[in-house]
């Protein structure tokens, strides 16, 4: 299975999503379909962190104060199901990999698996 989570309006996500070939992916607008408990399960048992999978760069993080708040890896399971923008974007999962986000040694990952 090959499949992307990704945000329509983020412009990391379009410039990554533009440098791949998508035609074997299935492609989820998080905004628009929102992931489910499944989903979520599935990247975890790849990633094998909630914590790896949340972003602390979203707007609501500085909002809800949560540097100041010691979070355990339910509380990261749960402020993502519940606001998908603490979902780190994009999520790339290729058969039983996943690639999370979008820093640069991951992107080229990505790229070197793409191209294997």
């Amino acid at each position: 299975m090959k499949k992307i989570y990704f945000l329509k309006t983020c412009d990391t996500c379009t410039r990554i999503l533009k440098s791949i070939n998508l035609e074997d992916f299935l492609l989820q607008e998080i905004k628009i379909e929102p992931i489910t408990v499944a989903q979520l399960e599935k990247m975890h048992a790849l990633s094998r962190s909630y914590e790896s999978l949340f972003s602390r760069r979203a707007k609501k993080y500085k909002q809800m104060d949560l540097k100041s708040q010691e979070l355990k890896e339910e509380d990261y399971r749960q402020l993502i199901l519940d606001e998908y923008t603490f979902l780190k974007r994009p999520v790339i999962i290729i058969d039983n990999g996943i690639f999370i986000g979008n820093s640069k040694k991951n992107v080229e990952g990505l790229i070197e698996k793409l191209n294997s």
